[in-house]
Order: structure tokens, then C-alpha cells, then sequence
């Protein structure tokens, strides 16, 4: 039967609604549903330097907060510090981006963080947004949530005679502006910090840009990289990927990776930039339990 004009139009409107209106629901979703659908995530991680003491370890590893006025607001941590509660972590490290930018009510924002409850504290390093937001203001955040930064240093942990460290190295990208120095200029600092750690113990480094992994790796004394930054990609298209990746995150922009003889965690981070969008992307509390091998 010969299409008519007047079916050809109704059919052409029908098809133009419907594209509208999935196009208004993914937006709808992305920016409502998605953000707001925290991803409890589990990994086992089997380190070959790790003692036997702290066989079954659980870290619990969250990154780019980015406290805001619009969506990362104080009661939103304040859910999520009692959800981290539930999981029952040894430690909780916070890989970078506290904020988005300054703004003097997110000290009260960030000090929820203080309601973390752990065997042996929250540890943190800064990320390429902290340091444009006031280096004095974003470290006197960190001390309203009890988080101890690890600004170029290393902590131990005791169990008895038995060790595991945790090294912190500061951002990479402190300026947020241009061209990045090359994750290779950073070699040196990680070098020194390394070589005053004991040989014994398994050492988790925390850097907030995940492709200095391969700088890590080939220190040879790190056995986990834990980072954030990319977002995951914040916007990532089915066959395709993320939209969008910041540098020093192109290599390993989300999840689980082995580089050389290391492993490497990159968090998708719990909050947004602008536009504040997360489409297959979902924020992220990722858990690590630690194994001996």
C-alpha cells in the first residue's frame, strides 16, 4: 500500500517524539538518577610483599569529592561517610579533588569527614583542584575532617613486627592550568621516598593522577597505586569510551590495571565537574580487601 503524505508525516512526528524523548530521559537520567547511585565496589588484591598480619586488610578507597553548592553539599557526605561506616575499614585513603573550588562553607561541608570511623585513620593527598582553591584553606579542610595528608611522605602501620606502608605523593598538577610536567620529572622525589622505606612490607602509594603508574612501576618498590581524577570519565558512550578525559588520565582512566610488576586502582570518584552529568559511569566506594600471597 503507497504511503500517503499524511501517514509519511504522522510517522516522521512519532519518530521525532520518541528520539526527544529518550534524549530528555538520558539527559534526565544523567544528571538525577546516575550521579545520585553510589557503586559499592569489592576487589581482592593479592600483594606479594604483603605480611601475613595484615592478611585480609580492608581499605576503603574514595577520591574527588568536589564539595560544591550544588551537588557534593553537606548532607549528601554526611550519607555517604555512614554508608563507608557500614563497610567496617581498617583505613580509608581519599585519593584527591576535595573541592572544586574555594568557597569558605565547604570547610563545614568537609568536616563530616570527621565521622569516618576506622581501625587506623583517613589518609589523603590532594588533588589538581585542591591546590588553586588555597593551599592553607584546603589543609585546614583536612584537618576539620581529621584526615591526615600525606604530602610527600610515608606512614607505616604496626602489627607487631610486621609493616605496611602508605606513601603519599602531593598533586602532579598543582596548577590545573596548561601542560602538565611530564609524570617522569616526579621520579626523584618517589625514589627518595622509597628508598628511606625497610625492605619488609607491602607499600600502597597514593597520587591523585592514575598514569603515573608507570613511574610507580618502575620505582619497583610500590605493589599498589591508588588514584582518582579521571572521573572514570564522568561521561562515558557504550562502544566508544569516556567523552572526555583530563590529563595525566588518558592511560588508565577507570578501574583495575597491572603495569609491570604493580597493580594500579583508578576510582571513578564520587562527585562532579561541570556540566555535572554521569552516564555509564557510576560514582564510586571502592573496597580492598588486602591478601598475602
Amino acid at each position: 500500500m503507497p504511503i500517503t503524505r499524511r501517514t509519511f508525516l504522522k510517522g516522521t512526528f512519532a519518530t521525532t517524539f520518541g528520539l526527544s524523548a529518550a534524549g530528555a530521559g538520558t539527559l534526565y537520567y544523567a544528571h538525577t538518577i546516575e550521579p545520585n547511585w553510589f557503586d559499592t565496589t569489592y576487589q581482592q588484591f593479592a600483594l606479594p610483599r604483603l605480611s601475613k598480619a595484615f592478611h585480609g586488610y580492608r581499605m576503603v578507597q574514595i577520591s574527588d569529592i568536589h564539595a560544591d553548592d550544588t551537588f557534593m553539599v553537606a548532607g549528601r557526605l554526611a550519607n555517604l561517610v555512614e554508608t563507608i561506616n557500614t563497610l567496617q575499614a581498617d583505613i580509608v585513603v581519599i585519593t584527591g579533588d576535595f573541592v572544586t573550588s574555594y568557597r569558605p562553607d565547604l570547610k563545614a561541608t568537609l568536616s563530616h569527614l570527621s565521622d569516618l570511623r576506622t581501625k587506623d585513620g583517613v589518609f589523603g593527598v590532594l588533588g589538581n583542584h585542591d591546590h588553586p582553591s588555597g593551599i592553607e584553606w584546603i589543609r585546614a579542610c583536612l584537618q576539620a575532617g581529621h584526615v591526615q595528608e600525606l604530602d610527600n611522605k610515608t606512614y607505616t602501620l604496626h602489627r607487631g613486627d610486621e609493616m605496611l606502608h602508605i606513601v603519599g605523593l602531593d598533586d602532579l598538577w598543582p596548577s590545573n592550568y596548561g601542560t602538565p610536567a611530564s609524570i617522569w620529572t616526579h621520579l626523584p622525589l618517589l625514589n627518595q621516598l622509597t628508598a628511606a622505606l625497610p625492605e619488609n612490607g607491602a607499600a600502597i602509594l597514593l597520587v591523585h593522577e592514575p598514569d603515573f603508574a608507570d613511574v610507580a612501576a618502575y620505582n619497583k618498590r610500590i605493589d599498589l597505586q591508588l588514584s582518582g581524577h579521571s572521573h572514570g570519565g564522568q561521561v562515558r558512550i557504550p562502544f566508544h569510551g569516556p567523552l572526555i578525559l583530563p590529563a595525566l588520565s588518558h592511560k588508565y582512566p577507570k578501574g583495575l590495571y597491572s603495569v609491570g610488576n604493580m597493580l594500579l586502582y583508578t576510582n571513578s570518584g564520587l562527585g562532579m565537574l561541570p556540566p555535572q552529568f554521569r552516564f555509564a559511569c557510576r560514582p564510586e566506594i571502592a573496597v580492598m580487601d588486602l591478601t598475602a600471597t
